[in-house]
């Protein structure tokens, strides 16, 4: 079951948000005004609409140290996704970003992709976002030891919970570690990130 906590300032669109969202694999758990009222919450995912994130700059990841929660937003256009975007990658690491028109079932399936520690944008937004001239590997920022050793049981293909016990941390740091090694590796799953670390020698079969 993924917790969910559900963030805007008109009640009606809290509660509109929650019969959306609540299932079989979702349950919402808390809902809030705004990120600062929301406060260290237990939910894995956080849905935030109309509330613009540097309102609530210091809710941030950085106060969380990888524990916090991924941050789905929901905006009003296109327009609006890519004026927020930069502000949203600086503040959360784990995040997504969809129309508030989205479907119910296209918003279950977001807030299971960023439980799973994924990003969710629509690819339609940003035009070569995350693109790369063919041939040319970009250095990026170097992987932390923790990182790398979880990027080799990601090779040996090992679920987040497997990992987990393995290295003796939370599910939830896991999926916060990976999700940093997608980053620097400009990956966008497992296979492409084991992809990226034989080719930069980060690992080896």
């Amino acid at each position: 079951m993924i917790r969910v906590a559900v963030v805007a300032a008109v009640p009606a669109l809290r509660a509109g948000l929650r019969a959306m969202l609540e299932g079989e694999e979702i349950r919402v758990v808390q809902e809030a005004s705004s990120l600062m009222d929301l406060g260290r919450s237990s939910a894995e995912v956080v849905v935030v609409a109309g509330v613009h994130p540097a309102m609530d700059a210091r809710w941030g990841w950085r106060e969380w140290t990888g524990e916090g929660p991924a941050v789905l937003f929901l905006v009003e256009d296109a327009e609006g996704a890519e004026r927020l975007l930069p502000s949203i990658a600086m503040s959360f690491p784990i995040y997504g970003v969809l129309l508030f028109e989205t479907s119910a079932d296209a918003l279950r399936a977001a807030v299971r992709a960023l439980a799973e520690g994924l990003l969710v944008i629509d690819p339609r937004w940003m035009p070569g976002f995350g693109a790369r001239p063919e041939g040319i590997e970009e250095p990026g920022e170097p992987l932390t030891p923790r990182e790398l050793e979880i990027l080799r049981l990601l090779a040996e293909g090992l679920a987040n919970k497997e990992i987990a016990a393995r290295l003796g941390i939370r599910e939830r740091t896991v999926k916060f570690h990976i999700s940093s090694i997608y980053r620097k590796l400009n990956a966008v799953n497992r296979a492409e990130a084991v992809r990226q670390g034989l080719r930069r020698g980060l690992i080896a079969l």
